[in-house]
């Protein structure tokens, strides 16, 4: 109780989550018969693990990828799919995010890339400032359910047995079934703020595809490398790093090499926020796991709810509202741990529920008070949380629906783990 409350005291007051985790589980170990140096064992033991490599990696890639002008080439051949369309610009945004996410498997680095781009681009064409940062934010959630994915790969890490490839496969459909969902939102809603686009021709779109094939080529790679057991993801992850650097000096000469050191100076900062936290998770979880906080927790539960589907609805229900105060991965290490036996003693699919568990802590990287997207996309547009919170309710209510599809109908994310023998 004495970590509980100094967790709670820490959070209350703005603390970073990781150091909040950490003191909390300095103070959980005096309560026990063990020294304090052992939550510094713990923290090592929690990143002494190969698979734990991908996540700089990936990162990195990310990078690399963007500094040497992927991006625009990424928007110019959605532009030449889906701008011609009503609210076309709008619909370049979403799509642009589907295949951007092949590239970053992260949603912050969705939002920072493309936001750049799409807020200012987007005001120019009549688009209110607040609705592009929204939309931006918004769309950027398809990032980690597309593979390669920053979250998938830690849930695998922390639930220890359901497979990464299995993971990647499950998250391609609720993410473009998202992107549908904006894309509809935005024809009928969204289509008045900025005039129809002529369409292109075959030549510009076919131009469009050869500038953007480098990147489109890379998260085909590393997915199929990885589904057909040639690689483990974290040998995908220092592809996808070499890929980008090698594709950026030496194909698209854009990347140069004094920029670099700036480069990976990013991706280690970035990197260690997520590792950092990762660590001293490890170690609290150790800790609750010793005292048999899961196990308690686990049986008062299944005595109060045994229908699976009960169960679906009450974690729904519990991630949307810690995802509005915690960072997504930070809860996901945080819950796991009591939240995936319950799912498991229950009969609900490993991979199911884990489709369900980060789609639904990455909606919360959109919402207020807390949503991190948010903040990243109101620190390009400048217009105010509040003003972008109050356009992105309505995509927020897309993403929901999207939510409730996926938790009630497994087999819109089991098809295609299962297709391919997962």
């Amino acid at each position: 109780m004495l970590g509980f409350g100094i967790l709670i005291v820490l959070l209350v007051i703005g603390s970073p989550i990781a150091f909040a985790i950490l003191l909390a589980a300095v103070g959980h170990v005096y309560t026990l018969p063990f020294n304090v140096s052992l939550v510094a064992q713990r923290i090592f033991s929690g990143l002494d693990s190969f698979s734990i490599l991908a996540i700089p990696l990936f990162v990195l890639a990310g990078e690399l990828m963007n500094e040497s002008g992927i991006t625009s080439r990424i928007i110019n051949f959605a532009n030449a799919l889906v701008g011609h369309m009503k609210a076309g610009l709008a619909h370049v945004n979403i799509w642009a995010s589907v295949i951007f996410a092949g590239l970053s498997g992260s949603a912050v680095a969705n939002t920072s890339a493309l936001g750049r781009v799409f807020i200012p681009t987007m005001e120019k064409e009549g688009y209110p400032r607040a609705f592009a940062a929204a939309l931006t934010a918004a769309s950027s959630v398809i990032g980690p359910m597309i593979p390669p994915s920053i979250p998938v790969i830690i849930y695998a890490l922390i639930t220890t047995g359901v497979s990464v490839p299995a993971l990647f496969l499950a998250g391609v459909t609720p993410g473009l079934f998202l992107a549908i969902g904006l894309s509809i939102y935005v024809y009928f809603f969204a289509g008045h703020y900025a005039p129809i686009k002529a369409k292109l021709s075959m030549k510009e779109r076919w131009k469009a595809f050869v500038d953007a094939w480098i990147p489109l080529f890379m998260p085909i790679f590393i997915v199929g490398s990885i589904l057909t057991g040639i690689v483990t993801p974290t040998e995908a992850a220092a592809f996808a790093a070499a890929y980008a650097l090698l594709a950026g000096i030496f194909i698209l000469k854009s990347l140069k090499l004094s920029s670099l050191p700036r480069i990976f100076i990013r991706a280690m900062r970035d990197s260690s926020v997520i590792l950092i936290v990762i660590g001293v998770v490890a170690a609290a979880n150790w800790l609750l796991t010793f005292s048999r906080v899961p196990q308690t927790v686990s049986q008062l539960v299944l005595e109060q709810v045994s229908s699976p589907w009960m169960f679906l609805i009450l974690v729904n229900v519990i991630l949307l509202v810690v995802g509005l105060f915690l960072e997504g991965i930070a809860a996901m290490l945080i819950l796991l741990p009591i939240l995936h036996p319950i799912a498991m003693s229950l009969g609900i699919d490993p991979v199911h529920f884990g489709i369900v568990v980060i789609f639904n802590l990455m909606i919360g990287l959109v919402t207020p008070p807390m949503g991190i997207c948010l903040f990243v996309s109101n620190s390009i547009a400048n217009v105010g949380i509040a003003a972008i919170s109050k356009q992105i309710m309505p995509l927020f209510l897309v993403e929901l629906a999207v939510l409730i599809l996926i938790t009630f109908v497994p087999s819109t994310v089991t098809f295609l783990p299962t297709l391919f023998g997962y």
